[in-house]
């Protein structure tokens, strides 16, 4: 029996709302780069990728300005509204060339920073699970819970079992493709693709990833990636 392949999906269809800026987040530039030509560097300049498929938005008119649109390892499709449509548009784009038990790993378009040491150890410990998982860091603030339409606290909440969910997420083709399918259609939020893994019953793993693999979101998220880049 052959090996299972490796994919990337990268949703890219946001509109990035809370930067206030003229085009989405994944299309601002970092040191004249397009976030998403950052971004799509990392992981395929330092994983074997069978092929990838970036979702973009219906009304997307900046994606064939990337160095991404001209890069032969790479196809694109048109997302849905939400990022579980997206992904699952890019899923049923692959459905002709993926194996059902072939792995997928699904990244934010705005986060840029992704260390090659995390998506290697990503891969590594998830090759064999059952299941998959995803990257995650510990949360080390202080958390607290206010009532609703209040900001003052009712209990800080204990965080030694909490984790910041990140990405890459990494799951089976058939496994994701099925779990995005029936959350969408129970109208279930899937905030990621774990979210939904688990409402179909199972219990993804969690991979320690760096704390500086942060997603652009808003403005002052732009410098501090600007800073964390250099860095590397």
């Amino acid at each position: 029996m052959s090996k299972p392949r490796y994919w990337l999906i990268v949703p890219a269809g946001g509109s990035g709302k809370r930067m206030k800026a003229d085009c989405p987040k994944q299309y601002l530039r970092l040191s004249q780069r397009f976030v998403v030509d950052i971004t799509l560097s990392s992981l395929l300049d330092n994983a074997a990728f069978a092929g990838c498929v970036v979702a973009t938005g219906p009304n997307d008119q900046w994606w064939r300005e990337t160095d991404a649109s001209k890069d032969g390892r790479i196809n694109t499709c048109i997302g849905g509204a939400e990022r579980s449509e997206s992904v699952l548009a890019a899923l049923e784009a692959l459905a002709d060339r993926a194996r059902d038990d072939d792995w997928v790993l699904v990244h934010d378009a705005a986060r840029p920073c992704l260390h090659p040491d995390d998506l290697m150890r990503l891969l590594t410990e998830l090759k064999d699970h059952p299941v998959g998982g995803f990257l995650a860091t510990p949360v080390t603030d202080t958390l607290k819970r206010t009532g609703p339409g209040s900001h003052e606290v009712e209990a800080t909440i204990d965080r030694s079992d909490l984790w910041r969910a990140l990405t890459p997420q990494m799951f089976r083709f058939l496994a994701l493709k099925q779990a995005l399918e029936s959350a969408i259609d129970s109208g279930y939020p899937v905030t990621d693709e774990a979210s939904a893994i688990e409402f179909a019953g199972q219990a993804p793993c969690i991979v320690e990833g760096r704390p500086d693999n942060i997603k652009i979101t808003v403005p002052a998220d732009l410098a501090l990636a600007g800073f964390i880049l250099k860095r590397k």
